[in-house]
């Protein structure tokens, strides 16, 4: 009896190891998991039936350094979303919207009341993409005019090369924003520089077009699997509090889109996904074996565009 119950001791201290293993992605109590927290909207204010004749930018803060801007549906269908994450060195944006738009204006102003609330004077400005689509890059050209501001190149290789990167697309490299450290991954597949940022202060990892409420079009099927995968293995010992892309297409009924060019959204998806979409998607991209296809999920459809 005492032999028996030995091992099932045994076993038992092996299963809470292997449980110990595969949920390092977890916290061991819910207190938090120690990151910095913030506040997302229930609903994002969406685009009226009528247009007005200067729509601009909602401007949320997810907390007091972390800055969301959604552009409006009257600026552009899309309706991207912008992030600015302040350092105590630099504050990096992601993305710059699509079609014209009064960014650089309403990103003077984010930064002008960060500046004010902490008694400084200035902060440099690095502007990088989620990848180099039109739809989020528009606001390049306002902002490169911009003083102590750099924006970095569209190509892979303008990504490898300011990030550092040695090895493209294996290895996350970190960047350092003063105080906040940035997790950088690469993830073609969308779009050959594609890259998925993870923010170690917050727990939010940032996916850009690779993984969002909506159509994930896939020009790559092999490299969008293989960097989705790399995604599920990066974050399998990270706390990953929100998963936020840079649209929302889906609709809150389960299954249903919005159709492509729709400005007006009023029972849209929420933005926020988790990292069970992202293990979700895994396991259906590695059924298709980089032969992707058409493929409607609850909260998300893959998209193949070739």
């Amino acid at each position: 009896m005492v032999t028996q119950r030995n091992s099932v001791s045994i076993v038992l201290v092996a299963v809470a190891v292997a449980l110990a293993i595969g949920l390092g992605a977890q916290a061991p109590q819910p207190d938090g998991a120690g990151v910095q927290r913030g506040v997302l909207p229930d609903r994002w204010q969406v685009s009226g039936r009528d247009c007005p004749p200067d729509p601009t930018f909602q401007v949320h803060e997810y907390n007091a350094d972390l800055v969301i801007l959604r552009e409006s549906g009257c600026s552009n269908y899309e309706k991207p979303f912008l992030y600015l994450m302040f350092g105590s060195a630099k504050v990096l944006m992601l993305d710059t919207g699509a079609g014209r738009t009064d960014v650089a204006q309403v990103v003077d102003g984010v930064i002008r009341k960060w500046l004010q609330r902490n008694g400084r004077e200035s902060i440099p400005l690095v502007v990088a993409h989620t990848h180099a689509h039109g739809d989020h890059i528009s606001g390049d050209a306002t902002l490169r005019a911009r003083p102590d501001t750099t924006v970095v190149g569209l190509k892979p290789a303008d990504v490898q090369a300011f990030f550092g990167f040695t090895s493209w697309p294996d290895a996350a490299v970190s960047f350092d924003l003063g105080g906040r450290v940035l997790d950088v991954v690469a993830i073609p597949g969308h779009e050959p520089s594609s890259i998925a940022v993870y923010d170690r202060q917050t727990g939010v990892l940032f996916t850009g077009d690779t993984l969002y409420p909506g159509r994930l079009y896939v020009s790559d099927g092999a490299a969008f699997t293989r960097s989705i995968a790399r995604l599920v293995e990066f974050t399998r010992t990270r706390v990953v509090t929100h998963i936020l892309g840079n649209h929302i297409e889906q609709a809150r009924t389960p299954f249903l889109d919005y159709p492509v060019g729709t400005k007006y959204q009023p029972d849209e998806h929420a933005l926020e996904l988790g990292r069970a979409h992202l293990i979700e998607l895994n396991e259906v991209l590695q059924t298709m074996t980089g032969a992707v296809t058409r493929m409607a999920m609850r909260d998300f459809t893959i998209w193949p565009t070739r």
